[in-house]
């Protein structure tokens, strides 16, 4: 479904990618783990085009992301929940969930989608009039998640869900992303601090250091996996 080919990413003249090579298949959750400031972030940048590379192709479904505005690369079917949620604080929890559908047209779709997301996290229900920056974070997470459900997705980019949460909070959000991605058969591209809990929920992993992906397995083999456990798992 997602291919990055060699990439080269740049904030002026810093490099903060290098040769990066990750392919995600249909239905994957694959995760990219590393430490604060590897790259990870501006991995899923570069995909949504804010950050566009220097060098190398990022391909969706085939078809190159080049020169495609963020707004467009929505419109393909790649939606992000951004690190930090970055709801709209001053809009309720329904009129977040109206953005995350902005840019469709079909009403019944759009209605049903709605109720699956409300599904998901009942607590978003009780809270449809509240404003979403009254929410608690574990809160703000559940709506940054479904608002870009809304949009229907083919691709979801997840950049840090657990950070600032609680563990109780942390384990829901984890079996919600399972739930999405068995359910909906969404592809799910998980960016995470927090390695222990995205080596358990997705199927394949990559670990990056300084803007590198210097390893890439299968999750099973990278949790026994003797530099991962020392270096991301306090192990």
């Amino acid at each position: 479904m997602l291919e990055l080919k060699d990439i080269d990413a740049f904030y002026g003249n810093i490099q903060a990618l290098r040769e990066v090579n990750i392919t995600i298949g249909e239905g994957e959750i694959i995760t990219l783990i590393g430490a604060n400031g590897a790259g990870k972030s501006t991995t899923l940048m570069t995909i949504c085009g804010v950050v566009p590379p220097r060098r190398g192709q990022v391909l969706f479904q085939g078809q190159s992301l080049s020169g495609v505005s963020p707004d467009k690369v929505v419109a393909r079917g790649i939606c992000q929940v951004p690190e930090g949620r970055l709801i709209f604080p001053d809009l309720t929890v329904q009129e977040n969930l109206d953005m995350g559908a902005f840019l469709r047209s079909d009403k019944g779709g759009i209605k049903n989608d709605l109720d699956q997301v409300f599904g998901l996290f009942p607590i978003l229900l009780e809270r449809r009039g509240q404003l979403g920056g009254t929410l608690s974070g574990g809160e703000q997470q559940m709506l940054a998640i479904s608002r870009a459900l809304m949009a229907r997705p083919k691709l979801l980019l997840l950049d840090e869900p657990s950070l600032g949460l609680a563990p109780l909070i942390i384990r829901q959000i984890f079996d919600i992303i399972k739930k999405i991605n068995k359910e909906s058969n969404t592809t799910i591209f998980l960016v995470e601090q927090n390695a222990n809990q995205a080596l358990k929920v997705a199927h394949r992993g990559y670990v990056m250091e300084n803007g590198r992906i210097t390893l890439e397995d299968s999750c099973d083999k990278l949790l026994a996996n003797d530099e991962v456990k020392k270096a991301y798992l306090g192990l």
